[in-house]
C-alpha cells in the first residue's frame, strides 16, 4: 500500500507520545514493503523533505502571518498539509489510504478524503474531555467537536486501549465495531548494548540512594503532584531514596515550588529535558519508576521502563491499568492517591527480591505483546477493511445515481407521452 501519514509531530519534533508511534509504525510498515509518506510540521532546523529510512518526510511551515491563538495556529497548519499533500498527488504520488493523528489534523484529513475520495483511518491517541476531566470551556469544546467530526469522518477508528473505545463510544455515540483497539509498541531492542553508568547517576543521587524515577510530560494528567506528595511518607520510612523527575512541561514552576514548601529540596531533582540517549541512560540507573497519571488512555513510558528491567508502579486508570498486572509484572496504585503510591513504592524498595521477579515478568511480556511487527500487521488490516468499505460506499454510489438516471429518463420518457396525449387531444378538439 502507500499511506499518506498526517501528524503535527515527528521526529525531530517531539511533543507528546504520537511523535514515537508515527515514526514507529511507518518504520514498521515499510519493512512490511508499503511505502509511507509523512506530512507533519517544520519545526527549527529540520529539512523540509527528508528520507527517514525509507520513509518519505515532508515538513510544512506554518504561515508568517501571526495566528490569534492556538486553534488558529492548527487551522493555518492543516491549510498548508493540503497544499503539500495536493502537490503530491499533482506530482503522480495516488494514496490508498489517509492516516490521520488526533483532531489537529482533523480539517487537513477531512478535506483530502472528501477531494480525492480516499479512505480514511484516524488514531485518537487521547481526547480533550479525558484530559482535563471534562469540558469547561469553548476551546476545549471546540476541540472535542472536532474530535468528533474526525471520528465521523472516518471509516475505521484506531485506539490504544480498552479504556479508551470505552470512552470514545460514550464521548461520540461511534459504532463500537467501528472503533479498533491497536495497542502501542516499542521497539523490543531498545536498550540493547546499555548498561547502568555510575558517572551518569552520580550526577542526580548519590550511590547509596535508591532512584525513584519520574519520566514524563510535567502536566496535570500525569499525576507527578501526587508522587511529590508521596515522598514524605516514603523518606520516613526509606531515608536512601531520591526522586528523580525527568521532562519538561507546563507545572514545572508550580512543581518546584510543591518541593520548595515541602521541604523536599535535597530528595527531588529536576532533570529538564532529556534527550533519546539520557533517557535510555536514566532508566538503567532508575531502581523504581513510577506513572502516576490520573488520566492515561495508553501509556508507553510504562513500557520503556518494562523494558529497560525497571520495576514499575502505575496508577490504576485508562491504560497503565491494562499494562501491568499488580504484583505479577508490576505494582498499582489508587490514581491520585499519594498514600497508595508511597505504599506499592515502599514494597518495592524494601523487597529487593519482589523487585527482581516483577521485572524479568515484566520486560517477557513487553517482548510477548507489544512487537510493532504485530501493531502494524493489525493496522494493515484496518486499511484494509477501510478500503473494501469506501469502495462498497463508491458502487453503492454508482447504482444509486445509475437508478437515479434510469428514473429520470422514465420521467422524461412519461412526461413527453403526457404532452404527446395532450397534443392530440387539442389538435383532435380543434378539428
Amino acid at each position: 500500500m502507500k499511506i499518506l501519514m498526517l501528524t503535527w509531530e515527528y521526529p525531530p519534533r517531539i511533543i507528546g507520545g504520537i511523535s514515537r508511534v508515527v515514526h514507529d509504525l511507518s518504520k514498521r510498515l515499510i519493512k512490511d514493503g508499503h511505502e509511507v509518506y509523512v506530512i507533519t510540521y517544520k519545526e527549527g532546523n529540520s529539512p523540509y523533505y527528508e528520507n527517514d529510512k525509507g520513509v518519505h518526510v515532508y515538513r510544512v511551515d506554518n504561515y508568517m502571518i501571526n495566528p490569534n491563538n492556538f486553534i488558529d495556529w492548527i487551522m493555518q497548519l492543516n491549510f498548508n498539509m493540503i497544499a503539500k499533500a495536493n502537490e503530491l498527488i499533482a506530482n503522480g504520488e495516488k494514496f490508498d489510504v489517509i492516516h490521520a493523528h488526533d483532531w489537529l489534523v482533523a480539517y487537513s484529513a477531512k478535506t483530502l478524503k472528501n477531494s480525492y475520495n480516499m479512505p480514511l483511518v484516524s488514531t485518537i491517541h487521547a481526547t480533550e474531555a479525558g484530559r482535563n476531566g471534562g469540558i469547561h470551556d469553548e476551546i476545549q469544546r471546540y476541540i472535542n467537536d472536532t474530535e468528533w467530526m474526525l471520528t465521523y469522518e472516518s471509516s475505521e477508528v484506531i485506539v490504544n486501549s480498552k479504556f479508551m473505545k470505552n470512552d470514545l463510544q460514550r464521548l461520540f455515540g461511534l459504532p463500537y465495531e467501528k472503533i479498533n483497539i491497536v495497542a502501542n509498541g516499542i521497539n523490543s531492542t531498545a536498550y540493547s548494548g546499555i548498561e547502568k553508568d555510575y558517572d551518569f547517576r552520580r550526577q542526580y543521587a548519590a550511590d547509596n540512594e535508591k532512584i525513584i524515577l519520574f519520566m514524563g510530560r510535567l502536566v496535570y494528567e500525569k499525576g507527578v503532584q501526587h508522587l511529590i506528595s508521596a515522598m514524605p511518607k516514603i523518606l520516613e520510612k526509606y531515608n536512601d531514596a531520591k526522586l528523580v523527575i525527568a521532562g519538561k512541561g507546563g507545572m514545572i514552576d508550580e512543581l518546584k515550588a510543591q518541593v520548595e514548601v515541602m521541604g523536599l529540596s535535597q530528595k527531588v531533582y529536576f532533570t529538564g529535558y532529556l534527550n533519546s540517549k539520557q533517557v535510555s541512560k536514566m532508566y538503567k540507573c532508575a531502581d523504581v519508576s513510577v506513572f502516576p497519571s490520573t488520566y492515561e488512555p495508553f501509556g508507553i513510558v510504562a513500557l520503556e521502563a518494562m523494558l529497560a528491567g525497571v520495576p514499575t508502579v502505575v496508577s490504576d486508570i485508562g491504560g497503565l491499568n491494562e499494562i501491568v498486572q499488580h504484583g505479577i509484572d508490576g505494582m498499582k496504585s489508587y490514581a491520585g492517591n499519594a498514600n497508595s503510591l508511597a505504599d506499592s513504592i515502599l514494597s518495592l524498595l524494601f523487597n529487593p527480591e519482589l523487585c527482581s521477579n516483577i521485572a524479568k515478568k515484566a520486560k517477557a511480556k513487553v517482548k510477548n505483546e507489544y512487537s510493532w511487527a504485530k501493531i502494524a500487521q493489525d493496522t494493515h488490516f484496518i486499511y484494509q477493511k477501510a478500503i473494501c468499505q469506501t469502495m462498497a460506499e463508491r458502487q453503492a454510489n454508482q447504482i444509486i445515481q445509475e437508478k437515479a438516471r434510469k428514473s429520470k429518463k422514465i420521467r422524461n420518457a412519461e412526461t413527453e407521452i403526457t404532452n404527446l396525449i395532450s397534443f392530440n387531444k387539442k389538435r383532435q378538439a380543434y378539428a
